[in-house]
């Protein structure tokens, strides 16, 4: 299969005041085009840590240190990939919400309280469909000049002609300057020097006020009787927001738009975040426990609702749960980890018929089974402090099978069978 996202040996680290959180201990994933790969582990594991490393959005005080974070997102990329380590700020944020979209956990706090629904949703709109927008916006405009709607008799509609007109000269004028930013940015952007990174900063600046102020006539928006022609591109988005609530089941989505969070339900905001990360139909969607804290009901309905967007919207999907349960019904191959490390990555069949590394199969014998059992089975031990982690397998002061080997050097991650991974001396 194409692969989509691949990850080489990811350092992440956390600077606190009590020492370096050595979160990610040299993680390599790689998610495929058209499947659903899902990442596995028990809080604190370094689930959601390495998703924010792919999308280049670690909080302070963490720190990528080492490694490699490649895409293939176009045909040019597909041999080497493109290294966004090595990318600037500029082109993260083109990427992001349009390439590689992402559910956060709590969908209530991922939605601002003082912001209209209609309002968080559209923003996905004007900064990665702008061009889009702006275009349908200007064939409506240009359509109903041709069939003269709208227009009164005498005078004045010719005063309307010309500010409809103005609106129009105002909104093609500015698609050009956005598009020639955004070509200007692009060559830049394997440019290192320090001019280069000066006129990248203005260029960025400039794209950022056009993108505030649509360069409309701007007396028209406080005219009373001709307040209809400044607000278009905003009629137009609207539009697109309403249907694309509609597709995600939301009821009544012409009202909820005009709606804030708090008046919505846990589900219905889940469904709201799912539109703000859908709104420009990115190629990898990361869904980071997009059910946490939800009743058993919704948190079926936003399982069902992501298999469907799967076969219809998105080409792959990176989920991330402590749940196996779901890692059976919704991935195609997974990865486990523990304590910063990538023990174990298997087609989702292979690793509950054949689990190998000992935390894996610890996981496994935790789960309730239907049939009758005595008490649920554990891990003895605790997590490690990751500011002092164990030498060699992190597992292994918790590990049945640990030999004096575990302890020195870590385990390298070795290919057991065709496709199926482990990071085990048991099996080196």
């Amino acid at each position: 299969m194409q692969k989509l996202i691949e990850t080489r040996d990811i350092y992440t680290d956390f600077f606190t005041f009590e020492g370096v959180v050595k979160a990610l201990n040299g993680v390599s994933i790689i998610v495929n085009q058209g499947e659903t790969y899902g990442l596995v582990g028990e809080s604190g594991c370094g689930k959601s840590v390495t998703v924010r490393s792919i999308m280049r959005i670690v909080q302070s005080p963490g720190r990528i240190v080492d490694g490699k974070i490649l895409l293939f997102l176009s045909l040019e990329d597909k041999e080497q990939g493109i290294d966004i380590l090595k990318r600037s700020e500029a082109y993260m944020e083109s990427i992001r919400g349009n390439d590689i979209s992402m559910i956060f956990q709590e969908a209530s706090t991922s939605l601002n309280p003082v912001l209209s629904i209609g309002y968080q949703v559209a923003e996905s709109f004007l900064l990665h469909r702008l061009d889009e927008m702006l275009k349908e916006t200007i064939d409506t405009l240009k359509g109903e000049i041709e069939s003269g709607k709208f227009f009164i008799a005498g005078w004045w509609k010719k005063f309307q002609e010309f500010l409809f007109k103005a609106e129009l000269d105002g909104l093609e004028k500015y698609t050009e300057m956005v598009a020639g930013i955004d070509k200007r940015l692009y060559e830049l952007e394997d440019a290192a020097d320090k001019a280069s990174i000066d006129e990248r900063n203005h260029l960025n600046r400039k794209r950022d006020r056009l993108r505030k102020t649509v360069p409309v006539v701007q007396f028209v928006r406080h005219l009373p009787f001709i307040k209809h022609y400044g607000k278009k591109l905003h009629k137009t988005i609207r539009i697109h927001v309403v249907d694309l609530l509609k597709e995600l089941g939301v009821a009544n989505p012409h009202n909820v738009v005009d709606m804030y969070p708090h008046e919505l339900s846990g589900g219905m905001q889940q469904r709201i975040v799912i539109a703000i990360a859908l709104a420009c139909h990115p190629k990898l969607l990361i869904a980071d426990e997009p059910t946490s804290n939800l009743d058993v009901t919704i948190q079926a309905q936003i399982i069902d609702l992501i298999k469907i967007l799967k076969n219809t919207s998105i080409a792959s999907v990176l989920f991330i749960t402590h749940d196996l349960g779901l890692v059976a019904e919704m991935c195609d191959r997974v990865t486990v980890m523990y304590a910063g490390d990538a023990c174990e990555t298997a087609a989702v069949k292979d690793l509950f018929k054949e689990p190998l590394h000992p935390y894996t199969k610890g996981l496994l014998r935790s789960v309730p089974k239907l049939k009758a059992q005595k008490e649920l089975e554990s891990i003895p031990g605790t997590v490690p402090n990751l500011i002092h982690p164990p030498s060699g397998c992190r597992f292994h002061p918790r590990c049945p099978h640990a030999k004096d080997i575990c302890s020195g050097d870590k385990p390298p991650l070795i290919e057991y069978s065709e496709g199926h991974f482990i990071a085990c001396y048991l099996y080196i």
